[in-house]
């Protein structure tokens, strides 16, 4: 399985975007998936998760009300609609991937699979 995000960009802050990741390979059904974010000289931090099976949602606090996942199966996609940016949210964000028991985590260790990054920059 390979994944690609996309959709970054620079916005102002209050803005929004929509970013995307593409699966490919194995059926994308089958897996958790994620977004984590790492902001420059900061630690890969959880931003949202996604369950397989029913959809359920898990948020960091600070994105809590502004950020949305999402999946379509059906088309191998997983989203994070971010919106009412803050300088605070630049960073390259990464979607991940996590096999086996369906469950919501934000431990990083877990995700097997990782995105190359899209950048997202916020400016004041």
């Amino acid at each position: 399985v390979q994944l690609q995000a996309s959709g970054g960009g620079l916005v102002q802050a209050g803005g929004s975007l929509r970013l995307s990741c593409a699966a490919s390979g194995r059926p994308f059904s089958l897996y958790s998936m994620a977004w984590f974010r790492q902001g420059q000289g900061k630690e890969r931090e959880f931003v949202a998760a996604i369950r397989k099976s029913d959809g359920s949602t898990l948020y960091a606090d600070s994105v809590k009300g502004r950020f949305t996942i999402s999946r379509a199966n059906a088309a191998n996609m997983v989203y994070l609609q971010v919106n009412t940016l803050k300088p605070e949210d630049t960073a390259v964000y990464y979607c991940a991937l996590r096999f086996g028991r369906d469950y919501l985590s934000s431990d990083r260790r877990l995700y097997a699979i990782w995105g190359q990054g899209t950048q997202v920059t916020v400016s004041s």
